[in-house]
């Protein structure tokens, strides 16, 4: 995978206290969002934004591109 996070999102949207369920309880994002970035999947382009309001940062802050060297 060429993207990946750079750091934990979902443990810096605690920090800014966005915990899971607040997240879901005010239909921040879904389920399966929530799960991706538990799994370290990408996640939409909408979401991203999203993460970056709440976050008060760039996708950059977020995620990388790293190169396949197989």
């Amino acid at each position: 995978m060429p993207m990946q996070y750079k750091v934990d999102v979902l443990a810096m949207l605690k920090e800014t206290g966005y915990n899971t369920n607040k997240i879901r309880k005010e239909k921040i994002m879904g389920e399966a969002m929530l799960q991706k970035l538990r799994s370290g999947q990408m996640v939409s382009w909408a979401t991203l934004e999203t993460l970056c309001l709440l976050l008060d940062c760039q996708p950059g802050d977020l995620i990388e591109f790293v190169k396949n060297t197989e």
